[in-house]
């Protein structure tokens, strides 16, 4: 009898899915979930995911593939092919597609992505003929020369930011969507010519070689260093990899109609119940995490395409409820019809996690003991961290000198650094550090571990800043655009006033508020109520707080004493 070859690849979409939500381990979390989706029934573009089990052999093999690997690509290619009426570089109907990570443990930011997959010269000219859209075929080579560029060939990323910073400084451009078609010729013969001044070789036109090198460099990307730092901080262990996800292209930046989101199923700062999350119209996913832009609320998207919306908004419930939990997704718009591209248990702040489950309690949604579970026994001591002292804000007449997002809670004063290197230096010799930047990308990781708070100037709720300083519980204000950043010279100013390297900055990460000052810290209002300086009907947070404890009076099977030593510690015990 002949041995059983084992499977690597995993196909889903419509009628075709083999994958289920219980293959985390294998399929990793991303990939668990848009099997999950599709055989839901959401509108989720088909693909297949190469599983953990591959990048495992991959890594233990010096970069060897495991017996049958590419030969299953092949067929879950050939499948997708099929199915989407393209293939991967016909001139005609070129079929394209991304390529993701996705570990059974949600790593954001931390590993590889490369986005448009599939085009060349070719491909180009025959997606320009089939779409009638030069500007919108072009705008996706130049994103994905500059991706695959940075991902595979190790062209730094700062590069291609200049070069495109300068074709628009040459054109008058200001934003990346003013750039028309001849523009972005331009910006792309300057991309392949920077890949070959870089790496002596020409930008690889085969597509199926691009496919193959673009698997290699995201499981390569398991074993980065800023992949290895944040497993390390959240004590993620015991994985075999990362999985890779090829799946189809959708496009939010085919123009006006055309748009792409990142959103929560409820406030992952605070866990109300509200629709939080954001989203750009004529971009594509990565314009929005990286913050490169500065997005518009979800709420307002309504006012752009109620159907989408209203559509949106029903797949949140629906999400909700199947998950029984917060909910991160991702979503693409192309041409007026909404695609979904993930979701994910979502990050939040522990603040959001009581909220949020003491919430899902009274909803129905879970139970008491299922609430006492989930929040995170580690993060629970940041309730009691410090807040802004409103008191001496109020007593010296201080106001903010400018407001960005209030991208995560809690209050922070320190002396302002604006690189990771410098910041994490600073926090060795015992500084509290404040890092401020235009936006963060996961290469600064060390350095918003040691922050005490982090400002940038760019980027909105669902960006790489926000996303990480909620998982950390550091306070932290995005998207605050008044601030202009001078890094070489060590300073920033902000409407007329120059702050220097090492001064002092305070943010409120509840408001989004920023001073040009070093201002006192207070205990948190759980505290304050306990030590009877404020009324526990004024505290929203010890009304939550007070019941999920009734929670864990309720289940407990053991009692603890507590060392008290003077009758203010016994009442707060």
């Amino acid at each position: 009898m002949a041995e059983k070859k084992t499977k690597y690849v995993y196909f889903f979409g419509s009628g075709n899915t083999e994958g289920t939500a219980q293959m985390r381990e294998l399929l990793g979390g991303k990939g668990a979930n848009l099997a999950d989706m599709t055989n839901i029934g959401l509108p989720v573009p088909p693909g297949f995911t190469i599983s953990t089990e591959a990048c495992a052999f991959y890594s233990a093999n010096n970069g060897e593939y495991p017996e049958g690997l590419r030969e299953q690509v092949m067929d879950n290619l050939a499948k997708l092919e099929k199915m989407m009426d393209a293939k991967l570089g016909g001139k005609e109907n070129p079929l394209l597609v991304s390529i993701r990570s996705g570990a059974a443990s949600s790593m954001p930011g931390m590993m590889d992505t490369v986005l448009n997959l599939g085009l060349n010269p070719d491909t180009v000219a025959g997606m320009i003929e089939k779409t009638g859209n030069e500007r919108f075929v072009l705008d996706s080579y130049r994103r994905f020369i500059q991706m695959f560029g940075d991902v595979v060939m190790q062209v730094p990323h700062s590069s291609f930011e200049e070069t495109l910073q300068e074709v628009k400084d040459e054109k008058g451009k200001v934003a990346d969507t003013d750039l028309d078609a001849a523009d972005l010729r331009e910006v792309t013969d300057r991309y392949l010519a920077l890949v070959k001044k870089h790496t002596g070789e020409d930008f690889p036109v085969d597509p199926v070689d691009q496919l193959f090198r673009s698997i290699n460099a995201v499981f390569k990307s398991w074993n980065n260093d800023r992949a290895i730092k944040y497993r390390q901080m959240n004590d993620i262990r015991g994985l075999l990899g990362t999985a890779v996800n090829v799946q189809a292209m959708v496009y939010g930046n085919m123009g006006e109609t055309s748009g792409t989101g990142v959103a929560f199923t409820r406030d992952p700062s605070t866990g109300e119940n509200v629709f939080y999350g954001e989203y750009l119209m004529n971009a594509q996913g990565e314009d929005v995490v990286a913050g490169i832009r500065t997005p518009e609320p979800i709420s307002h998207l309504k006012d752009v395409n109620e159907e989408v919306y209203n559509e949106l908004v029903g797949i949140r419930d629906l999400l909700e409820k199947h998950y029984k939990d917060m909910q991160d997704v991702e979503f693409t718009i192309q041409e007026g019809k909404l695609y979904m591209l993930q979701t994910r248990n979502g990050k939040r702040t522990v603040f959001s996690w009581l909220r949020s489950q003491v919430e899902m309690v009274e909803e129905g949604l879970i139970d008491k003991a299922t609430a006492v579970s989930r929040v995170p026994a580690g993060e629970f001591g940041k309730l009691f961290a410090p807040i802004l002292d409103a008191k001496y804000l109020r007593d010296n007449s201080i106001e903010a000198v400018t407001r960005g997002l209030n991208a995560s809670p809690g209050g922070a004063s320190g002396q302002v650094y604006f690189t990771a290197d410098k910041a994490e230096k600073m926090a060795k010799e015992g500084k509290e550090v404040i890092l401020v930047r235009a936006e963060t990308s996961p290469e600064y990781i060390g350095g918003m571990a040691v922050a005490k708070g982090i400002v940038t100037s760019r980027g909105g709720m669902t960006s790489h800043a926000a996303v990480v300083a909620r998982g950390m519980g550091c306070p932290c204000v995005s998207g605050a655009g008044d601030i202009f950043i001078n890094e070489e010279k060590g300073y920033l100013e902000v409407k007329g006033v120059r702050i220097n390297e090492g001064d002092y900055l305070s943010l409120d990460g509840f408001t989004g508020e920023v001073f040009t000052s070093k201002i006192p810290v207070k205990a948190s209002e759980i505290v304050q109520v306990l030590n009877g300086a404020m009324k526990e009907s004024e505290s929203m947070l010890f009304e939550h707080y007070n019941k999920f404890m009734g929670y864990v009076d309720e289940i407990r099977r053991m009692g603890v004493y507590t060392n008290a030593d003077t009758p203010n510690d016994v009442g707060m015990a």
